[in-house]
């Protein structure tokens, strides 16, 4: 790990170093300083999850193809501009739950520099700006990312208070993403990929949910109240299960999928890197390291490293199958 803050570290809410009354800094003055506020509370690091859209072209062998990467390039910006808003009608309702947080309280909202009235502005903006450029791709397309804003302006509304159905319904959000990267490119995509998108991203949404109750420790049901409903125990068990089915998956994919005879065994390779991916990640979310998934993907080397493998091993698989001869 490089030398810097540990995702999903930080002080507790009960420690010396974390001062619930010095927690809300001055509104800024500066044009940019609003401006640098804004992107903050549209969390551009998020949008690496949107990578998942292109899955259905790299898989069709198709990625290198102009008509296909850019529909997959414009599908992927319609959930980058629907994904933000969502954050920020989502932040605008958490505002106080968030400020019990030892990280989430310097979000723009939590930190009273931008009101709540203005970020749900913003954020109504930025959806339906996704869903115009959403119309460009095709029908089934929107219907899918119209699917996606909803249920996540449902969850935000009231699922996510729901135990086992709040981290459903984030999960579910990755599937949705994997199947629009289809819909928008006419692309067929396994159903063994869609398991491990399904369950692999539920794996990570129980180790968030691990990390957030270690962070704020006894103030964890009023950051968020379905963390009263998950005991440590269950969320282990929700890891295990979900990482167990996402590999499962992954090898079905990988060794029905493509034949051994016909130079896919890059693919069949790839599982290996895959499943230390998976126990790299379930390490740092026992250590309540997982609060944030992206910053664990963009900051720890190993994994970083494995993925890169992982990657190359798919990318020959599918593209220079013939080097295995």
């Amino acid at each position: 790990m490089p030398e810097t803050e540990e995702p999903g570290a930080g002080p507790r809410p009960d420690s010396p170093e974390w001062r619930q009354d010095d927690q809300i800094p001055l509104s800024p003055t500066h044009a940019g300083d609003i401006a640098y506020a804004y992107l903050r509370l549209a969390r551009p690091k998020q949008w690496i999850k949107n990578t998942l859209l292109f899955a259905g072209p790299i898989a069709g062998g198709k990625i290198f193809e102009l008509h296909y990467f850019a529909l997959a390039v414009v599908a992927a910006v319609a959930y980058c501009f629907a994904a933000s808003g969502l954050y920020m009608i989502n932040d605008a309702r958490d505002a106080k739950s968030d400020r019990h947080h030892p990280t989430k309280r310097n979000r723009p909202v939590a930190a009273g520099i931008i009101s709540p009235r203005a970020a749900t502005l913003a954020g109504s903006s930025l959806i339906a700006i996704s869903l115009g450029i959403g119309l460009l791709v095709t029908a089934h397309f929107i219907v899918a990312l119209g699917t996606y804003v909803a249920i996540t302006v449902a969850y935000s509304l009231w699922l996510k208070h729901q135990p086992v159905i709040d981290i459903s319904i984030v999960a579910l959000g990755f599937l949705l993403r994997a199947i629009s990267g289809g819909l928008a490119t006419n692309l067929p995509i396994s159903v063994w990929f869609l398991t491990v998108a399904a369950f692999g991203s539920l794996f990570m949404v129980s180790g968030k949910r691990y990390a957030e109750a270690e962070v704020t420790g006894h103030l964890a049901g009023e950051h968020r109240a379905v963390l009263e409903s998950y005991s440590a125990a269950f969320l282990n068990y929700v890891r295990s299960l979900s990482s167990a089915v996402a590999i499962a998956g992954y090898g079905l994919w990988a060794f029905e999928g493509f034949s051994l005879t016909s130079g896919y065994i890059f693919i069949q390779l790839s599982t290996v890197p895959f499943v230390v991916a998976i126990l790299l990640y379930a390490l740092q979310a026992d250590l309540g390291n997982a609060g944030s998934p992206e910053d664990v993907i963009l900051h720890n080397r190993p994994i970083q490293m494995v993925g890169a493998l992982w990657a190359a091993l798919i990318m020959l698989g599918l593209y220079f199958p013939q080097l295995a001869h």
